[in-house]
């Protein structure tokens, strides 16, 4: 890949997603670009629904990535789509997995609410987990194949951690990704919860996704110390994932309304301290 093509990719994925765009640069410098087309394939169909003000058109797009993936379309004029089908060849990265991650973003166009618990950790697998082990491959793909349970904890806890951040604008559109089941423990359901009838209730489901995310955070900590270190880059998305948990937490009836976050020299630090000595240490 040309070094520009390569620095634009990973500007996209500066501007669209500021915590894999960090993780890039811990990475090996030969493996960045290959990371940088990833990131900023997944960028562009997340961000689908930001882009059109009805299901179909969204669904056109999916298809269209969906056809340059299958060999139906080139793709060659789209900067991202071709680094994605270079990096696809170059690393042998299965095709169907990424196709399943634009069958999984077809949620996204809709309004339906999220049907169950294991629904959404399906979602969260098809999309972050998914990303996650792609990238695993990217960077070392012997190692690769011994972290499959990892990233797929790993990709649920960030997942989850980042429709928390969402909410408002989950909210605002009318989306609603919390599990029917954690609703209705919480009292609520999906037009409640969008509507926050009962801030209360609204706010004990926001509570108990945060403790859907440690839960799978938890699981991923109970095996990390045993990541190979080759493999980190694509782990370290998740060092930030506890403190945006954290803050969900404190205050999750200030969830509903206002992204939570972390200062940007805290999410630097725990960038710098997961790369150097990994995720088996607290």
């Amino acid at each position: 890949m040309a070094p520009d093509a390569a620095s634009a990719l990973l500007d996209a994925v500066r501007a669209a997603d500021r915590d894999r765009y960090l993780s890039v640069l811990y990475a090996p410098e030969a493996s960045r670009a290959a990371l940088a087309a990833l990131y900023a394939f997944n960028a562009e169909i997340a961000a689908v629904r930001d882009r059109i003000r009805e299901p179909l058109p969204g669904e056109i797009r999916l298809q269209w990535w969906r056809d340059v993936l299958e060999g139906r379309s080139p793709g060659g004029g789209h900067p991202v789509a071709a680094a994605l089908l270079d990096v696809v060849e170059r690393h042998e990265l299965p095709a169907a997995t990424l196709v399943a991650m634009l069958d999984a973003r077809i949620f996204d166009l809709y309004d339906d609410p999220m049907p169950s618990t294991n629904d959404l950790e399906g979602y969260c697998g098809e999309t972050a987990s998914a990303l996650v082990q792609l990238a695993a491959m990217v960077l070392d793909p012997q190692q690769a194949r011994t972290v499959a349970a990892l990233s797929g904890h790993a990709g649920c806890a960030q997942a989850i951690a980042g429709l928390i951040r969402l909410l408002p604008l989950h909210r605002a559109r009318g989306q609603c990704y919390v599990p029917a089941d954690i609703l209705a423990a919480a009292g609520t359901d999906a037009a409640g919860f969008r509507s926050a009838a009962d801030p209360q209730a609204a706010a004990r489901a926001v509570a108990a996704m945060a403790a859907l995310g440690r839960h799978h955070l938890a699981a991923f900590a109970a095996s990390a110390a045993g990541l190979p270190a080759s493999l980190r880059p694509a782990f370290l998305p998740l060092a930030v994932v506890p403190g945006y948990l954290a803050a969900a937490d404190r205050n999750p009836a200030a969830a509903l309304a206002h992204s939570v976050g972390l200062p940007e020299w805290r999410r630097h630090t725990l960038f710098l301290r997961r790369a150097l000595v990994g995720f088996g240490r607290s």
